[in-house]
């Protein structure tokens, strides 16, 4: 099981005025997240609170989080992020009970 995909959801909302600074600092981090072989990274706006955003990271293993939590680059993504926006709710490790993501049987 020390390969299998971890997923982790946050709850973020932007400082005000920092709209536009949030959405290029994460895109930058989830490209380096990405490049360095660590997660797949998605983000959304919720609908109904146009000013928070939920960003949703698959980590490619455990290892590979791990390996990821002490790499001085996305500490230094994390504290600039820190400075533009609050994180509201973090879920750290979800379980997966089911999923119809790779077709009808997971279901």
């Amino acid at each position: 099981m020390a390969n299998a995909e971890i997923l982790s959801l946050a709850v973020l909302e932007p400082h005000g005025g920092k709209d536009a600074d949030t959405l290029v600092l994460l895109r930058e981090f989830y490209g380096m997240m990405h490049k360095k072989g660590y997660s797949r990274d998605v983000l959304y706006r919720d609908d109904k609170h146009p000013g928070r955003l939920l960003h949703m990271r698959i980590w490619k293993s455990e290892e590979k989080r791990d390996e990821a939590q002490n790499d001085p680059d996305v500490h230094r993504y994390w504290k600039s992020l820190a400075e533009i926006c609050v994180v509201i709710r973090t879920y750290e490790r979800l379980e997966s009970l089911f999923s119809t993501l790779e077709g009808p049987e997971g279901a």
